[in-house]
């Protein structure tokens, strides 16, 4: 069962996040050669996403502590509407079992400063 959490972007900034997979006693998970990807869409059933980040593009799998970090940069982020969007992250193991880590909300903060 995924775990639920709620988050902000900032538009126009370029935003970070950190995952880790633990098990029940609270150790990390080793995911080394997982892939894993993260989408936000303005609902759950919505046909595109507005941000997708995936393994070598956005997301950054450390297998051992069983991290994975996201990063979008500020001009993903700037095409990103203000407002409130759902996510999930999932990962696919080597032998293609997947597992959704996350899943949540974002709001995306409106950009008053602008170049």
């Amino acid at each position: 069962m995924a775990v639920t959490y709620n988050t902000t972007i900032d538009q126009g900034a370029d935003w970070y996040i950190n995952f880790v997979y633990q098990n029940p006693a609270g150790t990390p998970v080793n995911i080394t050669g997982y892939t894993a990807a993260l989408q936000v869409r303005t609902s759950p059933l919505a046909k595109t996403a507005v941000l997708t980040l995936t393994s070598g593009s956005g997301l950054t799998i450390t297998g051992a502590t069983g991290t994975i970090a996201a990063h979008a940069t500020n001009a993903q982020t700037t095409d990103i509407t203000n407002g409130k969007y759902a996510y999930d992250l999932e990962i696919t193991s080597p032998s293609g079992i997947v597992t959704r880590l996350v899943q949540g909300t974002i709001e995306v903060s409106p950009q008053v400063t602008r170049t």
